[in-house]
């Protein structure tokens, strides 16, 4: 994943009106949320098991952030969902994407 990308819009949670009315708005598409990066030695790697740890080059209240494919489109906070007991990501920074990928 592309490191030191920039965002170009600051969120917010408003929609444009000038969304374009295209058929591919309702097709679903996978997003990745990248909460750090590690890099073991490989001697590390052989020695996994279950339990086992892998520290990641990040803090727990570090922004995540939010891929399309390669594609940059958002940074976010981690949040447990209520009484779900899941994970979300509450976003603090969005790429305008109207204009596509």
């Amino acid at each position: 994943m592309p490191d030191n990308e920039t965002i170009d819009a600051a969120a917010s949670g408003a929609k444009s009106s000038s969304m374009p009315d295209n058929a591919f708005l309702g097709v679903p598409v996978e997003v990745i949320i990248s909460v750090g990066k590690a890099r073991p030695m490989i001697s590390e790697l052989l020695n996994l098991t279950q339990g086992s740890v892998l520290p990641l080059d990040s803090r727990i209240d570090d922004p995540v952030e939010i891929y399309i494919g390669e594609k940059l489109i958002a940074r976010g906070e981690l949040q447990e969902l209520e009484d779900s007991g899941k994970l979300g990501v509450r976003l603090t920074e969005v790429v305008d994407l109207r204009d596509g990928f």
